[in-house]
This record gives C-alpha cells, sequence and structure tokens, in this order.
C-alpha cells in the first residue's frame, strides 16, 4: 500500500525541525508509559482476585449445595450420605451456618457461627490455615470452638484461655416470656482450640466454627443444614441430576459473587481513569502530525500533482497517527509485560506493614492475555480517535495545496 509506505518513511526519516523529532518521541514516550501503567494495573488486580480466591480456598469448598428456597436443606445428613455413596471423590459434608451472638469475658460482639463435623476441620487448607492451637471441635468432654483471626482479636481470645466463650440465638420455636427476655435465647459454652488466618472477607472478622451438633441443638434443628459443602473437581451439572428438586449446586465464586464483584468492577473503574489517561497522552499525537502536516506542505503539493487525491493524502496522516499510538502502545505493552513478569516470578516490590500478620508481602500479580488483547484494542481505538482529529487538519491543507 503506497500510503503505508509513504507514512512508514514519515515516521523513521529525519525531519527538517529537530523539534518535530522530539515530539514525536515525547508522544510515543507518552503512550507508553500509559499504556504500560494500564498493563501493570490490569495485571496487580488480577493478582489480588487470585489471591482471594486462594485464601477463599480454606474454607471455601469447590462445589456447594444450597437451596433454592428458604434457608436450611431437610435431613442433609441423609442426602450427603447418598452422594458420598454414589460419588466416593465428593467428600460431602453437611454445615450450618446463622448468625449469633457471642460473649467472651467483657467482650461481646455479633458472629457468625459454622456448624461443623470433626471431618471438615482435618483437611491440609485448615492446616495451612491455622496459626495458633489445634483446630478440634472437642477435647475431653469439653465442646470447642475455632476462631478466624478477626474474631480471635476483638475477643482477645488465644487457644490457652481460659475463659468460656458463650455463643446466644435467640429461639426459633416456641413462646417467648417477656417477663424474663433471657428465655427469649437459647445458649451454650465453649472453649477457644485454634486460630485461624483467611482474607476472606466473610469469614475473617466474625467467624467462629463449632461442632455442628451444638449448633443444631441451640438453633432448634435435628438434620437439617445450610448447605452441603463439596469438597470435589466434579463438575456442578453432573451433581445437580443427583439432586431432588428445590436444590442447586453453586461454585465458590458464584457462592461468593459480591467478593468477586467488587474486585472486578475497581479494575475496571481503575482501568476507565487510565484509559482516560492514555487518551489525554495520545493528544500529543495531535500535535506532532499538525506539525508533520505544516512540515510537509511541498510533499503534498508533489503529491498532488503527480495525481494524488486529497483523500490519499489524508490517509497518508491517519496512517502515520495509528503508526505513532501504535509503537507506543506496542513499547508500553512490552515493558508492562516484562515488569509484571519480573515481579510474578521475582516478587521484587514488597508490601508495607508487618509481613508478620500478612498472607502475602509481596504485591500479587498476575499476566492475563485477555487483558493484553483489551489494552491493544485500547491503544488502536485511540490511534483511530486522533487520526481522526488528525486528518480534518490534513484534509484542508492538502485541500489549500491545490
Amino acid at each position: 500500500m503506497l500510503q503505508l509506505r509513504i507514512a512508514l518513511r514519515y515516521l523513521f526519516s529525519r525531519k527538517t525541525h529537530s523539534a518535530v523529532n522530539v515530539i514525536s518521541l515525547i508522544s510515543v514516550g507518552g503512550v507508553a508509559v500509559a499504556t504500560m501503567a494500564i498493563v501493570i494495573v490490569l495485571s496487580v488486580f488480577n493478582g489480588f482476585h487470585q489471591l482471594t480466591e486462594q485464601q477463599m480456598s480454606l474454607l471455601e469448598p469447590p462445589l456447594r449445595i444450597v437451596p433454592e428456597r428458604g434457608k436450611v436443606i431437610a435431613d442433609a445428613d441423609s442426602l450427603a450420605t447418598a452422594i458420598n455413596a454414589a460419588n466416593p471423590e465428593a467428600h460431602a459434608m453437611a454445615t450450618l451456618s446463622e448468625q449469633a451472638f457471642a460473649i467472651m469475658g467483657e467482650q461481646q460482639y455479633p458472629v457468625t457461627i459454622l456448624g461443623v463435623s470433626d471431618t471438615w476441620l482435618q483437611s491440609d487448607a485448615i492446616a495451612h490455615a491455622t496459626i495458633d492451637g489445634q483446630p478440634t471441635l472437642i477435647a475431653g468432654d469439653v465442646p470447642c470452638a475455632v476462631m478466624t483471626i478477626g474474631t480471635a482479636m476483638a475477643f482477645g481470645a488465644h487457644p490457652a484461655d481460659q475463659r468460656w466463650l458463650k455463643i446466644y440465638v435467640p429461639k426459633r420455636v416456641g413462646r417467648i416470656n417477656t417477663a424474663a427476655p433471657m428465655t427469649a435465647f437459647r445458649a451454650d459454652s465453649l472453649v477457644v482450640s485454634a486460630v485461624l488466618q483467611t482474607t476472606q472477607s466473610n469469614h475473617a472478622d466474625d467467624l467462629v466454627i463449632i461442632p455442628i451438633e451444638m449448633a443444631r441443638s441451640i438453633l432448634d434443628y435435628d438434620s437439617e443444614a445450610s448447605t452441603i459443602e463439596l469438597w470435589t473437581s466434579l463438575k456442578p451439572d453432573q451433581l445437580q441430576l443427583q439432586l431432588p428438586a428445590g436444590l442447586k449446586v453453586v461454585s465458590r465464586e458464584e457462592y461468593n459473587h459480591s467478593s468477586f464483584a467488587m474486585i472486578a468492577v475497581e479494575k475496571w473503574v481503575t482501568f476507565a481513569m487510565l484509559a482516560f489517561i492514555l487518551i489525554i497522552a495520545s493528544f500529543n499525537i495531535v500535535s506532532t502530525l499538525c506539525l508533520l502536516v505544516l512540515e510537509k506542505r511541498d510533499n503534498i503539493a508533489i503529491l498532488q500533482s503527480m495525481g494524488a487525491t486529497t483523500s490519499a493524502v489524508t490517509r497518508i496522516f491517519v496512517i502515520e497517527g495509528w503508526l505513532i499510538s501504535l509503537s507506543g502502545g506496542v513499547v508500553g505493552i512490552i515493558l508492562g509485560v516484562a515488569l509484571t513478569l519480573t515481579q510474578q516470578y521475582g516478587g521484587f516490590v514488597k508490601l508495607g506493614g508487618d509481613h508478620t500478620q500478612m498472607v502475602t508481602d509481596v504485591y500479587p500479580v498476575q499476566l492475563q492475555p485477555l487483558d493484553l488483547l483489551v489494552v491493544l484494542g485500547l491503544v488502536a481505538a485511540t490511534g483511530l480517535l486522533t487520526s481522526a482529529v488528525t486528518a480534518l487538519f490534513a484534509r484542508r491543507h492538502a485541500t489549500s495545496s491545490n
């Protein structure tokens, strides 16, 4: 294509005025820096998404069965047993979750109780998450609770603590005696056996894990459960066919949609802000091309005398704008990828604060090819916008040269 060859010559040839060369380099540099920043920031959000998923997997199963309506699954133990019999690799376990009020010493806080079986605590993930004590639900004849670190800090609790943790929940069935308010609650007591560390927003600050038998007792349930957790690699569709009506299988990401949605919203809002900066940086290209049009007025006249139309001349400068934008974009993507991979595998940039209290001490990053395509598309679209603006200026000068 003749216009492309001329545009490439204009891009790499030495200009009469050195200012044009300088401004061209500044334009390419501005686009490159903005593009590099977008690649790095998107990779950081990907890293936090991955970190959240990894930490969530410590306490969250890959799949779970939940009721489509209501709060509990009737006869959940029998259903879990049937699923395990049909799918030995499913590792189905019933759990019961509810809001409660807890008192320990002089501290009082609302908490989320999670009733589980002993098997639930015997996974490698729980062992990895344990930062203090030995996770168990009973020590001798004494029922035990396992707390997440945020809950333990709120109560000032630790496994060697001799204080009782008292759990209160409103009566679910039966009459309430208004003359004796405390009779409106069912309660039980435990001691703390272990503390877990997790970054899950829905677990970190208020979770108390207790024996499922105790949870059912204070909540007036028999064999019901809030969910049946499935620690398996089976597909949801495979399990859905085995369930009775009124139950459904959801993935970890579906069940915790709000946590992942928040990261996604922050990621793309930040992307929009950086895209605006890229657009502003790209308008340096407009000034570069306008100067180039003025410098090449003699060349434009020669081309027109040789039969080039106004549209053909305009197209040269449109292509020139694209070349400058894409050059800066490609350089920025290469630099962004290089820096991201360096951080991803080297971990040179550290997080601030006390690293002993953190899940990770480095900025988590993860490079995703789809993000690179989005950034490249943004650069191309920005180049088209700036070229369209330049085309108006080039067309006017091409017309005036006739």
